[in-house]
Order: structure tokens, then C-alpha cells, then sequence
């Protein structure tokens, strides 16, 4: 198994390596690709040093597998670059997630829809996997019908060039600026850009890619994704409108039982989701489960995950790790 990394040297492709190992993915070759200007860079994986390699060197060498990191228009050019030598691409970008001949993967929810002639898979929006690990078991149970969703997302979410942002800030330092306003000791409704319809990207993809996941358009979700001063985690306060009543310990019950979600819901010891305790962890965790008071068959959530992790880069090995089992790489 030859497996390319592209994007090795950004936050996500960090995080990708270290995923790897820790499940001990099967690896006979590693090839850490980036862009020009990280070509010859030395990089630790395994116990071993390995050199940077370009895009094209990464093709020549017709890896099984890509597990891509590194930009949508990146992703475009090179991803069908990739498949054209015989390689298997899992693309964390935008680029392919709403192309309708590309399928949209979390691996607990839809792998079984993957075969082998899916050669471009697409990593959902890092807040739409934490939300629709959540819904799902939930849609399935009590059939959605509107879904009202506030994030509350972190700098890590932007990039390496927003973290520093905010250090900088918090060391009272001058330095480039990933957003237009200061990050420190303050919210910005604004992650992403904006579009036309005034909603940002970011917002769009949650009201979209859960569909696309779910195959089923009978819901409707509205978002306002909003960025805060936390180095790593995102939150997202979720409310749900069933077309079925249900009963609060039922739906706990359920979603203790989903694989991959951690249940974090207890207010008397003031037990409940955090990014803090999401840290480093691949779970999505769920609490502060209430009804809506305001109208019927209507839940209150409050969903946390490691966004680099089960948000981008444990998804993406997910997901390959579903194609060796499936026999289809």
C-alpha cells in the first residue's frame, strides 16, 4: 500500500500523519507531497526522516492511495491527475463535495455507498461531520424537518496563519492578520466569505452537505457559523424539529448507543461538552439535551468535536480504512 499525503506540511496533513500511525493504518510507502515551497522540506513519520515531494513527483510514483489536504483549487487540478495513474483520492477540500458524481462519505453514516469505480471521495465540511453524526441516528428515529443550527468555531479552522493571529494577539503582538477584525477577546460572525444570498460558505455547507449525506432533501437546515478565540474545537448549538415526538431518555439512550458519539449530559454536575475535552480526541460529543418548550416535537443540542480530527483528518482515514476493509483499493 503506497499512500500519498498532499498537503503534508499544512495543520490538517500534520494531524493526517499522526492519525495513520495511531491506527496503525497499513503503510509499506509513505510519500509526503506539498507545494513547491515545501519541496526538500525533512519530515518526521514513523521513526523515519522523509523528504518533501512535488505534486508531479507524487504521480510518477502512481500511489494507491491520496489522502488530499491541500486547497480546493488544488484538489481540482490534481486530484483527476492522480486518479488518471490508477490512484484512489479522499479530498478534505470543497472542491468535490457537492458534485453530484461524487459521493459525500462519514463512514459511520453512508460508507455502504462507496464501489469500486468511486475514485474521487470528498471529507464532508468539519462542522457538518460533527452535526450529522449527531442527526442521523436521530432523522432516522423521529424524521427531521427543520434543523437551526449557531457554530462557535475555532481559529484552527482557518489555517496555521489565523493561529498565530490569535497568539499574537494574546502576547500583545503585532502581526499579519488572517481575519479583518482582531480574533482576542472576540466573536466574528463571519467564517469564510460571504455570497449573495448574505449567508457565508461555511453556512451554505451546513445547510447542504447534510443532505447530500443523508440522501434525503425532505429537511431543511438554516446556520450562522460564527468564529471564536479558541485554539482548537468546535461547538455548535443545534435545534432540531422533528416530525415525530420523542421522549428525552430515549433520545439520550440512542445516541449513547451510536458509535462515535459521546453522550456529556448532566447538569447536575455540570457535565457537558467542551472543546477542551474534545482535544485531540476523535468522538463527537453531545450534550445539554433538552426539549424546545416553544413548540412541539422540538430538541435543544449542544454538539463539540476536535475539528482537525474526526472533523477532517480521522474522517478522511476513516474512510480509508472502510475501502481496505471493502476490498476496494
Amino acid at each position: 500500500m503506497k499512500v500519498a499525503v498532499v498537503g503534508a506540511t499544512g495543520m490538517v496533513g500534520e494531524v493526517m500523519l499522526r492519525v495513520l500511525l495511531e491506527r496503525n493504518f497499513p503503510i509499506d510507502e509513505i510519500l509526503l507531497v506539498a507545494s513547491q515551497r515545501s519541496v526538500g522540506r525533512k519530515m518526521p513519520f514513523g521513526g523515519k526522516e522523509y523528504t518533501v515531494i512535488s505534486m508531479e513527483q507524487a504521480v510518477e510514483q502512481q500511489p494507491d492511495l491520496a489522502i488530499f489536504s491541500a486547497g480546493g483549487e488544488t484538489s481540482l487540478e490534481w486530484a483527476p491527475k492522480f486518479v488518471a495513474v490508477g490512484t484512489t483520492v479522499i479530498d478534505n477540500s470543497s472542491a468535490w463535495r457537492m458534485d453530484p458524481s461524487k459521493k459525500l462519505v462519514v463512514p459511520e453514516i453512508n460508507s455502504g455507498i462507496l464501489t469500486e469505480t468511486d475514485k474521487i471521495i470528498a471529507n464532508p465540511n468539519c462542522s457538518t461531520i460533527q452535526l450529522v453524526m449527531v442527526l442521523a441516528p436521530l432523522h432516522k428515529k423521529y424524521k427531521m424537518k427543520r434543523v437551526i443550527i449557531s457554530t462557535y468555531q475555532s481559529v484552527s479552522g482557518t489555517g496555521v496563519k489565523a493561529v498565530k493571529q490569535l497568539e499574537n494577539e494574546m502576547a500583545g503582538v503585532d502581526g499579519e492578520m488572517a481575519y479583518p477584525y482582531p480574533i482576542n477577546r472576540n466573536a466574528l460572525p463571519h467564517c469564510d466569505v460571504f455570497t449573495d444570498n448574505g449567508y457565508t460558505k461555511e453556512e451554505m455547507k451546513l445547510a447542504r452537505e447534510p443532505q447530500k449525506i443523508l440522501d434525503d432533501r425532505t429537511f431543511s437546515i438554516t446556520a450562522t457559523a460564527v468564529r471564536i478565540p479558541t485554539s482548537g474545537g468546535h461547538s455548535e448549538s443545534v435545534n432540531v424539529e422533528f416530525e415525530n415526538d420523542f421522549d428525552l431518555n430515549d433520545v439520550r439512550q440512542l445516541l449513547h448507543h451510536t458509535p462515535g458519539v459521546v453522550v456529556q449530559d448532566n447538569p447536575d454536575t455540570n457535565t457537558y461538552p467542551m472543546p477542551v475535552f474534545a482535544h485531540e480526541k476523535d468522538e463527537v460529543f453531545v450534550g445539554r439535551i433538552r426539549r424546545d418548550e416553544t413548540q412541539p416535537n422540538t430538541l435543544n443540542l449542544w454538539i463539540v468535536a476536535d475539528n482537525l480530527r474526526k472533523g477532517a483528518a480521522t474522517n478522511a482515514i476513516q474512510i480509508a480504512e472502510y475501502l481496505l476493509t471493502a476490498k476496494l483499493i
